[in-house]
C-alpha cells in the first residue's frame, strides 16, 4: 500500500454535529450514522482508506482508517495528524505492548497485541514464545500487513510469524480466509508455559490462536481449591483447565468436549506433566454429556464449566442466556454437597452481575444455596480500554454450592 507522504494529505472524514463526544472521551469506533455524508460521502471512500477525521466544528480527532461498508466505518488509531499507520506507527504501539508485558512476566507466552486496547484496532498477536500468531480482523490493518510483518520482526526478532486469518468476524469486513505463515518457520504444535504448567499448543487446527491466554489468573487459582478433590473440567479444549487442575494435586480429571483433536491434545498435554494416570477424557456433547453423568449417579467436587461465547452477537442475548442457566443448572447437580463451581463466559453481550445472577438464578431452581468466593476477569494482556466496554468481556465465579436446609 503506498501512503501518502504526509497525514495532510489524508481525505476527510466529517462528523455530525454532537457525534464527537465518545471520540473526546477516548473512545476509537466512528459509527456510519456519525459521519456528515453531504460534506463527505461514505461512498468517495475505499475500504482501509486512512483518513483524518474532524469534528463538525473543525476540530481535528485524529487519524483513522475506514471501511464505508461496514456500521463501524471507522477505527481511530493515532490522535496526532503527525502519525499514519505505518511501519513507523507499527513499532512504536508494539514496543509500548511489549513493555507491559514484559513488566509483568519473564515468560514469553502471552497476548502480546489486544486489539483497540493496545491502540492497534483490528489486531491481536499472541506470543508463543519465539512464534507469534496474527490475527487481522478489518480491511484498514489487512492493507497495511507487510509493514506488520516488518515491524513484528524488528520488535521481536521472531523465529515465526503465523497469519492465523480464519475467524469469522473477518467476513463481516469482506475479508477472505487463510492460514499461512507470513515469516519464518511456524511448527504444527509449540509449547507454553501457564502458572508452571506445560503445555503444547496446537497453532494451526487449535481455536483461534491455539490457545486461551485470557483465563490465566482464573486457571492459577484452581491451586487452592482443587487438592485431592474430584474435578470435572467441560469444553475442555487441550487441558488448560483440566490439567492445571491435575498437576495442582487434584485425585482425578475428566474432561469432556466434543472435539476428538482438542481431548487428544490434553491427554497429549497430561502426559507432557506426568498426570496422565489422573485424567480420563470423555467425548460427546457438553449438555447431552453432563446429562448422562447425572443419570449415572455421578459426582464431582468441582465442575468448571468454560464454554465458547453463548452470545456472538446482542440479538442473541435471550437464547444466549438459556444457555448458560442451562450449563450452570446441569454443572450444580454434577457436585457434592459443598462442592465448588467454576462458571466461565467469555461473552462480551453478557454482564457480570447478570452470569452473577444466572449462578444464583440456577442455584435457587434446584434449591440449593450458593455462597460466591471469588471472581475473576482478564489477565493482564487484555487490558481494558475504560471508553470501549467491549474490551471488558472475560468472567469467572467461584462458587460454593450447598443443599438449602
Amino acid at each position: 500500500m503506498n501512503l501518502p507522504a504526509s497525514a495532510n494529505n489524508f481525505p476527510l472524514l466529517k462528523l455530525k454535529t454532537n457525534t464527537d463526544r465518545r471520540l473526546r472521551a477516548g473512545h476509537l469506533w466512528i459509527y456510519s450514522n456519525e459521519v456528515d455524508t453531504q460534506l463527505s460521502p461514505l461512498k468517495g471512500f475505499s475500504p482501509g482508506q486512512q483518513v483524518r477525521v474532524e469534528s463538525a466544528r473543525g476540530k481535528l480527532m485524529g487519524l483513522a482508517y475506514i471501511n464505508p461498508h461496514s456500521l463501524i466505518c471507522g477505527r481511530l488509531f493515532s490522535r496526532d495528524a503527525k502519525y499514519p499507520l505505518d511501519k513507523s506507527l507499527l513499532v512504536h504501539r508494539l514496543k509500548m505492548a511489549l513493555s507491559l508485558r514484559e513488566s509483568a512476566t519473564e515468560a514469553p507466552y502471552y497476548r502480546l497485541v489486544y486489539g483497540d486496547s493496545d491502540f492497534l484496532p483490528g489486531l491481536v498477536v499472541d506470543r508463543f514464545g519465539d512464534v507469534l500468531v496474527v490475527q487481522i480482523a478489518t480491511v484498514g490493518m489487512e492493507l497495511v500487513k507487510e509493514a506488520l510483518i516488518e515491524a513484528l520482526c524488528q520488535v521481536l526478532k521472531p523465529a515465526g510469524i503465523l497469519l492465523k486469518n480464519d475467524s469469522r468476524i473477518r467476513s463481516a469486513e469482506d475479508l477472505p480466509s487463510y492460514v499461512e505463515v507470513a515469516y519464518g518457520e511456524v511448527p504444527e504444535w509449540q509449547p507454553i508455559l501457564e502458572n508452571g504448567v506445560q503445555f503444547n499448543v496446537p497453532l494451526y487446527q487449535g481455536q483461534k490462536t491455539g490457545w486461551f491466554y485470557d483465563h490465566r489468573a482464573a486457571r492459577g487459582r484452581l491451586a487452592d481449591y482443587v487438592k485431592g478433590k474430584r474435578v470435572l473440567d467441560v469444553f475442555s479444549y487441550i487441558g488448560g483447565w483440566g490439567v492445571q487442575a491435575a498437576v495442582y494435586g487434584a485425585a482425578s480429571v475428566s474432561c469432556i468436549d466434543s472435539s476428538e483433536f482438542a481431548l487428544d491434545g490434553v491427554e497429549a498435554n497430561a502426559e507432557l506433566n506426568g498426570v496422565r494416570d489422573k485424567l480420563a477424557t470423555i467425548h460427546g456433547a457438553a449438555f447431552e454429556t453432563m446429562k448422562v453423568l447425572i443419570d449415572e449417579g455421578e459426582r464431582f467436587d468441582v465442575v468448571i464449566i468454560d464454554p465458547p461465547a453463548f452470545i456472538p452477537r446482542r440479538k442473541d442475548i435471550k437464547a444466549g442466556e438459556q444457555a448458560y442457566r442451562r450449563a450452570n443448572e446441569l454443572a450444580m447437580r454434577l457436585l457434592g454437597s459443598g462442592g465448588l463451581l467454576v462458571s466461565a463466559s467469555c461473552s462480551m453481550h453478557l454482564e457480570r452481575d447478570r452470569l452473577v445472577d444466572i449462578v444464583r438464578a440456577s442455584g435457587r431452581h434446584l434449591d440449593r444455596d450458593v455462597q460466591i468466593l471469588e471472581q475473576g476477569g482478564q489477565s493482564f494482556d487484555h487490558p481494558v480500554h475504560p471508553a470501549i466496554p467491549e474490551t471488558q468481556y472475560l468472567k469467572s465465579i467461584f462458587a460454593r454450592v450447598l443443599p438449602a436446609i
